[in-house]
């Protein structure tokens, strides 16, 4: 734990009751999953601001609609295929009798979204038996300790920095940051990266990019993209992530907490929001702490910029190779 501009920073860690983690891994077809499960009555939102999204269930989170937020949000390796593993973690949840009730029955709400990683390791997505163990990790362990970080979970398979083909980009990754000021609120976020940018710390520093010659990272530029335009694949990038508070705010502030979040991934990644990037984030407000949506969202962008630097550093890390 550090302590800066009054809060504290923990890392690795959602310190939120009730709120568990699980994730899987699978280091042979370099893809995983990470379930976020959350406690009953949560409220939801969600904005996407990349131009390829893989999703599930979204439209739920909609202010105007009826639902008040999901049980439980996954994130994927797979792209698309990957949208399965919401399946088996919503069979998980029924068997705990989770989601909206509906005669004698209930319906788990499992939102869900995907990073395509399809070209890094084998050519497999996650499954719907993935999707089930990661859920029960996340229900046997409600109070959540330190999360599996950097090459894991839904970032097992992650890359950056893909301007100059596959084989140049570094290692992506998933990782978690909560703020906590000193009056009790908490702001956590939970990110897996795999972003078509270039990703760089608070000053500057270039910490994961398009690799040169000598294996360097570099700063993505548009110049790159010209020279190399067949890179250039639809789909094939995206950063998604869970933002998640103690405080108490309604759908459609959420909402603005979202937009506000997005901020971190501009401070993080560049370039960012692209046409070939699905950049999705979720927004939860999981306790009843009394506090202003301009405060929730201001934190959150902080959050989520750490946990983006957090997840590339960690996945780069020799011992991670």
């Amino acid at each position: 734990m550090t302590k800066i501009q009054g809060y504290d920073i923990y890392p690795s860690i959602i310190k939120i009751p009730q709120v568990g983690v699980g994730t899987v891994s699978d280091h042979i077809k370099e893809t995983g999953s990470t379930a976020l499960l959350l406690p009953p009555g949560s409220r939801a939102a969600v904005d996407v601001a990349g131009g390829a999204p893989a999703t599930r269930e979204t439209p739920v989170l909609d202010p105007a609609n009826l639902v008040a937020g999901p049980d439980a949000i996954i994130l994927s390796g797979g792209s698309a295929l990957g949208l399965e593993t919401a399946d088996g973690a919503a069979k998980v949840l029924r068997r705990y009798h989770r989601g909206f009730p509906v005669a004698n029955i209930h319906i788990p709400i499992v939102v869900a979204a995907c990073i395509f990683d399809l070209g890094y390791g084998q050519p497999q997505p996650p499954t719907w038996e993935d999707g089930q163990k990661a859920m029960q990790e996340a229900l046997n362990n409600p109070a959540s300790g330190p999360i599996a970080e950097g090459s894991e979970g839904a970032g097992t398979g992650a890359t950056v920095g893909k301007s100059l083909g596959p084989e140049l980009a570094m290692k992506g990754g998933q990782a978690a940051v909560s703020l906590i000021t000193s009056t009790g609120l908490v702001v956590a976020a939970l990110m897996v990266v795999n972003a078509m940018g270039s990703i760089f710390d608070d000053d500057g520093r270039i910490l994961a990019g398009p690799q040169d010659k000598k294996g360097k990272a570099q700063p993505t530029s548009p110049a790159m993209w010209e020279k190399n335009p067949d890179v250039l694949s639809p789909g094939e990038s995206t950063t998604i992530g869970a933002i998640i508070t103690n405080g108490r705010l309604s759908k459609a502030e959420l909402l603005r907490v979202c937009r506000m979040g997005h901020d971190g991934l501009a401070r993080a990644i560049d370039p960012v929001h692209t046409p070939w990037d699905g950049d999705t984030l979720f927004a939860v407000s999981a306790g009843d702490f009394q506090t202003a949506p301009v405060i929730v969202g201001a934190l959150a962008a902080h959050a989520v910029s750490l946990a983006i630097r957090r997840a590339v550093v960690l996945a780069n890390k020799p011992s991670n190779t």
